[in-house]
This record gives structure tokens, sequence and C-alpha cells, in this order.
């Protein structure tokens, strides 16, 4: 009888405890995903706000004759090619679609150098500069640096910007 009620009084005082203490014990899969899912909150402030890691050189073209066709960007690192070849020449092509008569040119990823820009608004999209039967061009075109075309086009030396690496914000305005 006196064992009964030892073992009786330790339930009890077991009992006590727990409700006074409770433990609640959960899988450890559960527990992973959860410290997973704190680590991620905690890391998300930073994640969302965090500026891209790829600088580059973002070229903006404004008042564009009309949306008509495309804009085709491109860069050039050294005078081979520049700015007529560019399909064989240029190190990046961007072509992207005219909204409200502006454009924009993203080239991503650049190492830092000397470079050349030629634009032209290719509005019956056939990749290249159309002209007339004298050669002057009917389609507008445009050089980085200010760069203008006289009796032929800008060289290279004429249109070359100096890249650092860092996020570079260029204006090219056509010429028609």
């Amino acid at each position: 009888m006196e064992q009964l009620m030892r073992e009786s009084i330790n339930r009890q005082s077991a009992l006590a405890s727990t409700a006074r203490h409770p433990v609640t014990r959960f899988p450890v899969g559960i527990r992973c995903v959860a410290l997973s899912a704190v680590l991620v909150l905690a890391n998300l402030p930073a994640m969302v706000f965090a500026e891209s890691s790829c600088s580059g050189i973002q070229v903006t073209i404004p008042n564009i004759k009309n949306s008509t066709g495309a804009v085709a960007c491109a860069l050039f690192e050294s005078s081979s090619g520049f700015p007529t070849e560019f399909l064989h020449s240029a190190t990046n092509i961007v072509m992207i679609k005219i909204r409200d008569t502006q454009a924009r040119c993203n080239f991503l990823d650049i190492p830092p150098g000397t470079y050349a820009l030629a634009v032209i608004h290719d509005e019956n999209k056939d990749g290249k500069l159309g002209t007339n039967f004298l050669g002057v061009p009917t389609e507008g075109y445009g050089f980085s640096n200010g760069a203008e075309a006289s009796m032929s086009a800008p060289s290279f030396e004429a249109a070359r910007f100096s890249y650092d690496g860092q996020n570079l914000d260029l204006t090219i305005r056509l010429t028609y």
C-alpha cells in the first residue's frame, strides 16, 4: 500500500510539473523546416532591397520618329567593323521593340574597357540601316559620345567612351 501511495504521489507531481511547464515535442523534420523559414524570413529584407549584382551599360533612346520596327544597339570594343558591320563585328547586340517612341538597351556584365555604340531605328526590321540610292540613310541612326556622321559614319575614336565596370547610363539621340 505504501508503494502504491508513493507511485500515486510521483504521478501527481509529474503531472503537476507538466501542467506548469508543458513540453511540446515536434518531429525533427518540422523543426528543420521551421528553422529554415525563420532564416529565410530574417534575410528577406536584404534580398528584396539588394541591388542587382549585374552592372552594365544602359542606353536610352528618346524621341524616336515613330514606334514602327525596332531599335538595334550595337556595342563595339574596337574599330574593327564600326559601325556598319555590327552583325559581324559588334561585341554585343540588343534588338528592342519601341514603346511610345522610346527604347532602352541594356548591356549587362560588360567588362571594363573602351567601347563605342551604334544605334539604328530599323523601321523595316531587315537588320541593317536603310539607305537611298545615294547611300544616304533613310532610317534613324545615332552614336555614343555625341559622334556625328557628316559625309560618312564617325570613327570608333570619335564615338568611344571609357567604361569602368559600374553602372553607366547613356542617352543617344537619333538623326533622321
